[in-house]
């Protein structure tokens, strides 16, 4: 199985599917993880003793 055919199948699947559910809403789940991402940042400044 050549590796274009399986890309061709796995859009065909995404396609299929109708790619986004409705409980996954894009302002929400990017608001999430920009929330998580700062609060990584902060975590890891803290505890950064280099400086």
């Amino acid at each position: 199985m050549s590796i274009p055919s399986t890309a061709a199948q796995l859009v065909n699947l995404a396609e299929a599917e109708g790619g986004n559910h409705e409980s996954l809403n894009p302002a929400v789940t990017g608001g999430a993880a920009l929330v998580i991402l700062l609060l990584l940042l902060w975590i890891t400044t803290r505890f950064n003793r280099d400086r």
